[in-house]
C-alpha cells in the first residue's frame, strides 16, 4: 500500500513537468502555416514547372518605333507575296525563294543604311562655324546699321534742311544727309554690340547679325568706327561745327545713355525721344548755321510723335521686352504708357498751331494738318481706353504714315523767302518813318 501511495504522489508531482515536455515536443513536430507554404512552393517548382515565372529575354538593340513599323510593313509585303506552291511545279518554288532572298537583302540594306542617316542628322544639329562670304556682307552690314531706321533719320534731317528759311544749297544738303546717315549707322551698330546677350532672348531681335554670329564683334566695332569718325568729320568740316557737335552728342546720347537706361529705368523712353528729335534740328542748323525757334519746333514735333509711335509698338512686345530684361513703360507702368501716348497725340495739334505763330508756315498749315492730327488723337484715345493689341496696332500703323504726311503738309505751307523779305522791309520802313517823325 505504501508503494502504491508513493507512486501516486510522485506521479502527481511530475504531471506538470511532463505536460510541459509534451507541449515542447508537439511544437517541434507540428507543421506551422509558414512551413506549409514553403512546402507548397517547393512542390509547385519541382513537380509543376509550367506554373513557374520565366523572364522574357531582352533584345540586344532597341529599335525605334519607325524602324519597327518599317519592318512590319516589309514582313507584310513578304507575306502577301508568298503563294501556295504545289509539289509538281518546282521552278515556281525556286523563283519564289529567290524573290524572298532579294527582299531579305533589300531589307538588310535599308537597315544598314539607317544609322548613317541618323549620324548625318546629328552632325547637322551640331554647332558649326559660320563663314562670312563677301556676297552676304552688304546685307549683314545693312541689318547691323538698322538701315530702315537710318533712312527715317536721314529723311527727318532732310525735312529740317528743307524747312530752313534760306536758299537751298544742294552740296550742303548732300553732305549733311551723308554725314547724318553715317552717324546713325555708327550709333545703331554700337547699340547692337552692347545688347547681344539681351537681344538673344527676344523673338524680335534674335536674328540680328551679332546674335547669330554672322559677323564678329571686332568687325562690328570697326564698322561703327569707320562710319562714325568720317560722319562727324564730314558734318564738322563740310557743313558747320554746330551740326557736327550735334551729331557727336546724339551718338553719345544713344549709345552711352539710352542703351544702358533701357534696363534701368522707364526714363529711357524720354531720352530716346530726345535722340529722335535731334536729326531735324541738325538739318536746320546745317542750312542756317544757328539754332532758331524753327529748329526747336521741328524737334518738338519729332519728340511728341515718337511717344504714340513707340508706346504702341512696345505694347504688342511686352512679353519680348520682359524676356529680354528691358524696363519699358508698357511692361512696368501700362497705365502711364497709354496716358503718355494720348497726351503727345494731342500735343501734335498744339505744335502745329505754333508753326505760323513763329513765322515758319502759313496759317493754312494748322487747318490742313488738323484732320490727320485729330485722327491720330482719336486712335490714341482708343488705345488709352481699350489697351488691347488691336488698338495698339492701329495707332502704330497710323504713326507710320502720319509723320511723312505732316512734314509734307508743313513743307507745302512753308513761308517763302519773298514774303519774309517783304515783311522785313515793311517793318524796316515803318521803323524809319517813326524815326523821321520823332527827329526834329
Amino acid at each position: 500500500g505504501l508503494f502504491v501511495w508513493h507512486l501516486k504522489s510522485t506521479g502527481i508531482r511530475q504531471i506538470p513537468c511532463q505536460f510541459v515536455h509534451l507541449c515542447r515536443v508537439a511544437n517541434d513536430r507540428l507543421i506551422t502555416f509558414q512551413y506549409f507554404n514553403f512546402l507548397k512552393r517547393m512542390y509547385v517548382t519541382q513537380y509543376n514547372k509550367d506554373l513557374s515565372q520565366r523572364a522574357k529575354p531582352k533584345s540586344d538593340s532597341v529599335a525605334s518605333p519607325f524602324r519597327e513599323l518599317q519592318q512590319l510593313d516589309q514582313e507584310k509585303k513578304v507575306i502577301h507575296k508568298i503563294r501556295p506552291i504545289s509539289p509538281v511545279h518546282q521552278p515556281l518554288s525556286e523563283t519564289s525563294s529567290r524573290n524572298e532572298l532579294r527582299e531579305i537583302k533589300s531589307a538588310a540594306e535599308t537597315e544598314d543604311s539607317g544609322p548613317p542617316v541618323r549620324a548625318e542628322s546629328k552632325e547637322d544639329r551640331q554647332w558649326k562655324e559660320m563663314k562670312l562670304r563677301l556676297d552676304d556682307l552688304p546685307g549683314i552690314l545693312a541689318r547691323l546699321s538698322k538701315i530702315k531706321l537710318t533712312a527715317l533719320v536721314v529723311s527727318t534731317a532732310s525735312a529740317g534742311f528743307a524747312m530752313a528759311p534760306v536758299p537751298f544749297d544742294l552740296t550742303c544738303f548732300l553732305l549733311a544727309s551723308l554725314g547724318t546717315g553715317l552717324a546713325s549707322c555708327a550709333a545703331n551698330s554700337i547699340n547692337q554690340f552692347f545688347e547681344v546677350p539681351f537681344d538673344s532672348n527676344m523673338n524680335r531681335t534674335k536674328n540680328r547679325p551679332l546674335v547669330r554670329g554672322q559677323i564678329s564683334p571686332l568687325l562690328a566695332v570697326c564698322f561703327a568706327a569707320s562710319c562714325g569718325v568720317p560722319g562727324i568729320a564730314l558734318l564738322t568740316l563740310g557743313v558747320n561745327p554746330l551740326t557736327g557737335a550735334l551729331g557727336a552728342f546724339n551718338i553719345f546720347l544713344y549709345t552711352c545713355c539710352y542703351t544702358p537706361m533701357k534696363r534701368m529705368s522707364i526714363a529711357n523712353t524720354w531720352v530716346g525721344a530726345v535722340v529722335g528729335a535731334i536729326p531735324p534740328v541738325m538739318g536746320w542748323t546745317a542750312a542756317t548755321g544757328s539754332l532758331d525757334a524753327g529748329a526747336l519746333l521741328l524737334g518738338g514735333i519729332l519728340y511728341s510723335w515718337q511717344f504714340p509711335h513707340f508706346n504702341a509698338l512696345s505694347w504688342g512686345l511686352r512679353e519680348d521686352y520682359s524676356r529680354g530684361g528691358y524696363c519699358m513703360m508698357s511692361v512696368t507702368h501700362p497705365g502711364l504708357c497709354r496716358r503718355v501716348a494720348l497726351r503727345h497725340c494731342l500735343a501734335l495739334i498744339g505744335l502745329s498751331t505754333v508753326a505760323p505763330v513763329l513765322d515758319i508756315t502759313t496759317w493754312t498749315f494748322p487747318v490742313i494738318s488738323l484732320p490727320i492730327n485729330l485722327y491720330i488723337s482719336y486712335l490714341g484715345f482708343w488705345f488709352y481706353r481699350d489697351a488691347d493689341r488691336s488698338s495698339s496696332r492701329k495707332l502704330f500703323f497710323c504713326s507710320l504714315w502720319h509723320l511723312p504726311m505732316l512734314l509734307l503738309v508743313m513743307f507745302t505751307c512753308k513761308k517763302s523767302l519773298l514774303e519774309k523779305e517783304d515783311k522785313g522791309d515793311l517793318l524796316g520802313g515803318n521803323h524809319g518813318r517813326a524815326m523821321e517823325i520823332t527827329l526834329p
